[in-house]
C-alpha cells in the first residue's frame, strides 16, 4: 500500500500541474484576443507600429488637360470629341455644297430667261408702227416685247387692268392720236407739244420690287432711248429741207428736238419699304420662329417623359394639336407686330384685311413648321438643324427675283411655302394679283378664272399642311416600332452555347 500511495499521488500532482497549464493557456489566449481587438479599436494615429492604408482619392474634377499624354480617361475623351467634331465639320462642309448652290444658282445668271411684256399700239399711224417695229425688233436678253393687239384690250384701261392681274410684267403702249399730234405740230408748230405724250410704259413695281428697279424699268428705258434717239435722227433728216423748219425752231423747238419721248408709270408702287420685312427677310423669320417651337415642343416631351408614356395614337395628336395651338397665338403676335409698324393691310380687303394677314401667317407657320415637326421625329435634334437649312435655301431661293428670270428648274418655287406666303403678302399690302394663277393657266393649260388673289395660294400653303399631317403619323408610328424591337432585342437573355449543351 505504501507504494501504491506515492504513485497516486505524483498521478495527482501531474493531472493538476496539467489542469493548470491549460488554464494559463487559455488565460493568455483570451488575452491576446482581448489585446488584438483593443488594437484593432485603437486608431491608426495611436499605434505608430501599425502601417497606414491611405483611402482612394477621388478624381479632381477640372484639372486634366487636354493633351496629357499618360492618362487613359483624357485619350479616349479626346478620340471621341476629334471624331464628333469632325463628322459634324464634315456635314457643314457638305451642307455648304450640296444646299448653299441652291440659292447661289437661283442668282448666277439672272435673267437666265427674259421676261414677258406687251407692245400695244392704240396709235396706228406712224409713230405707233415705228414703235413697234423697232421695239420687237430688239434683242433684249431681259425683256421680250410682244405685239399684242389693241383689239385685245379695247383700251388703255383694259391693258393696265390686265397689269394690275399680273397677265405680264410691263406693257409699252404706243397712245392714241400720238401721230396726228406730231403732225400738226411740224405744219403748225405749237409750243405745248410734248413729246413724251406719245409713249407710256406700265408696269407694277408691287409685283416684285428687285425686278422692277433691276431689270424691268432699265431694260425699257434703254430700249425706248434707242428708238428715240433713231426717230429724232430719221425726223430731221426729212425736215432738214421743210419750208417752215425756222418757224418750228423758233416755235416749238421740242418738235424737233423731242419728236418721240414716253413716260414710265408706276401702277402699284412699293411704297411701304416695312413690307420687305415680311415679305422676304420676315419669311426666314417666320421659319425660324416654328423652329423653336419645334424644339421647345420636343424639349417639353422629353421632360416631361410622354414620349415613352403615351400611346403611340396619343402622341401623334398632342404633336399636331400642339403644332395647331401653338402657331395659331403665335402668328398672331407675330402679326400684331406688323400692325405695330404701320403696315396697311387694308388696300385690298379694307378692315378685313388684318384677319386675312393673320390667318396667312398662321397657315403659312403651319406649312413650314409641321414639316419641320414631323422630321424632327426620324432627324432627331442632333440633325434637324441640316433639314431646316436646306428648308430654308429651297424657299428663299424663289422669293429674290421672278421664276421666270431663273433657270427652269426653279420652277418647283411655284410649290414651296415661302413663294406662295410672300405673293398673299403683296396682294393683301398693296393690292397686287398672285402671279400663280397666271401660270397655272398659262403653263398647265388650266381654263378656270381665279378671281380670289390669296384663294390658290392659301390652297398650296394647306397642301403642305395636310402632308404633313400624313408624314407625322406615318414617321412616328415608324420610330416608335423601330424602338420596341430594339428594346426587345436588347432585354433577350444571352444563352451561353457551352450550358446550353
Amino acid at each position: 500500500m505504501s507504494s501504491d500511495t506515492p504513485r497516486r499521488s505524483s498521478h495527482n500532482t501531474l493531472a493538476s500541474v496539467d489542469q493548470d497549464s491549460k488554464s494559463l493557456e487559455c488565460k493568455t489566449l483570451t488575452t491576446s484576443t482581448s489585446l488584438t481587438a483593443a488594437s484593432l479599436a485603437v486608431p491608426p494615429s495611436s499605434s505608430p507600429s501599425q502601417p497606414k492604408i491611405a483611402p482612394p482619392i477621388p478624381p479632381v474634377k477640372y484639372s486634366k488637360r487636354f493633351r496629357a499624354k499618360n492618362d487613359p480617361d483624357v485619350a479616349r475623351a479626346r478620340a471621341i470629341y476629334f471624331r464628333a467634331y469632325a463628322s459634324g465639320m464634315g456635314l457643314v462642309i457638305l451642307s455648304i455644297f450640296a444646299i448653299f448652290t441652291i440659292y447661289w444658282g437661283s442668282l448666277w445668271k439672272v435673267p437666265a430667261h427674259s421676261l414677258q411684256g406687251w407692245v400695244v399700239d392704240f396709235d396706228g399711224g406712224e409713230v405707233g408702227q415705228y414703235v413697234v417695229s423697232e421695239l420687237s425688233a430688239i434683242n433684249n436678253p431681259v425683256m421680250h416685247w410682244n405685239v399684242v393687239s389693241s383689239d385685245v384690250f379695247g383700251d388703255v384701261e383694259g391693258v393696265i387692268d390686265a397689269l394690275r392681274d399680273d397677265k405680264s410684267w410691263a406693257a409699252v403702249i404706243i397712245n392714241p392720236g400720238a401721230s396726228a399730234r406730231l403732225a400738226d405740230s411740224i405744219a403748225s408748230p405749237n409750243d405745248a407739244y410734248q413729246g413724251t405724250d406719245a409713249i407710256s410704259v406700265y408696269a407694277v413695281e408691287a409685283r416684285n420690287e428687285q425686278a422692277y428697279r433691276n431689270f424691268i424699268r432699265p431694260a425699257a428705258q434703254a430700249s425706248l432711248e434707242v428708238i428715240k434717239a433713231k426717230f429724232t435722227i430719221m425726223l430731221a433728216g426729212r425736215l432738214a429741207s421743210a419750208g417752215n423748219l425756222g418757224s418750228i425752231l423758233s416755235t416749238s423747238p421740242q418738235t424737233l428736238v423731242e419728236p418721240l419721248g414716253y413716260r414710265l408709270v408706276n401702277i402699284i408702287p412699293f411704297n411701304q419699304p416695312v413690307a420687305s420685312a415680311v415679305a422676304f427677310v420676315g419669311l426666314i423669320y417666320l421659319l425660324i420662329l416654328a423652329f423653336f417651337i419645334v424644339m421647345i415642343a420636343h424639349g417639353a416631351r422629353e421632360a416631361s417623359g410622354i414620349n415613352r408614356m403615351l400611346g403611340c395614337g396619343s402622341l401623334i395628336r398632342v404633336r399636331l394639336v400642339s403644332c395647331l395651338v401653338g402657331y395659331f397665338f403665335l402668328s398672331f403676335f407675330y402679326s400684331l407686330l406688323n400692325l405695330a409698324f404701320k403696315l396697311d393691310l387694308t388696300r385690298r380687303y379694307g378692315h378685313g384685311g388684318f384677319l386675312v394677314f393673320w390667318m396667312l401667317n398662321w397657315i403659312g407657320m403651319l406649312a413650314v413648321g409641321m414639316a419641320l415637326e414631323s422630321m424632327i421625329t426620324i432627324l432627331t435634334p442632333r440633325y434637324i438643324p441640316f433639314f431646316m437649312l436646306l428648308w430654308i435655301i429651297t424657299n428663299v431661293s424663289v422669293c429674290v427675283f421672278p421664276i421666270d428670270m431663273l433657270p427652269k428648274i426653279y420652277r418647283y418655287g411655284y410649290a414651296v411655302p415661302f413663294y406662295n406666303i410672300s405673293n398673299s403678302i403683296r396682294s393683301i399690302a398693296f393690292g397686287t394679283k398672285d402671279t400663280r394663277s397666271y401660270h397655272f393657266r398659262h403653263y398647265i393649260q388650266i381654263t378656270a378664272d381665279y378671281h380670289n388673289p390669296v384663294g390658290l395660294n392659301f390652297g398650296v400653303l394647306f397642301a403642305w399642311v395636310l402632308l404633313s399631317c400624313i408624314t407625322l403619323p406615318l414617321l412616328q408610328w415608324y420610330v416608335r416600332r423601330r424602338d420596341d424591337r430594339t428594346e426587345t432585342v436588347n432585354t433577350l437573355p444571352v444563352i451561353n452555347p457551352k450550358e446550353s449543351a
